[in-house]
């Protein structure tokens, strides 16, 4: 799992705008599950607490899900923080997102 969510920081995690919509769809609570298409990435709220981050590919018109793993939303706000941080971006808080 670990390298997964490198390679999904590493990809997702690349421009302050990209943060931004990503951190604005896991802070909110206006969205209880759904769906936020990133670019390699698909990151889906099963519930207020809990994530799928997967790879999604269309083959064929058909889509496949590759390299899937779950994380608590503590884990993942904490891994997408520190990774932002290190690359300099501003770090946005739950009052900036709602």
């Amino acid at each position: 799992m670990q390298d997964i969510l490198q390679d999904f920081l590493k990809v997702e995690i690349s421009h302050q705008d990209y943060y931004d919509g990503l951190i604005r769809f896991i802070y909110s609570g206006n969205i209880r599950c759904g769906e936020y298409e990133c670019n390699q990435y698909v990151v889906k709220k099963m519930d207020f607490l809990n994530y799928i981050v997967f790879a999604e590919y269309v083959i064929d018109e058909k889509r496949e899900i590759h390299q899937s793993f779950s994380i608590s939303k503590s884990k993942l706000l904490k891994a997408i923080n520190n990774y932002a941080k290190k690359q300099g971006f501003k770090i946005r808080s739950f009052d900036w997102a709602n």
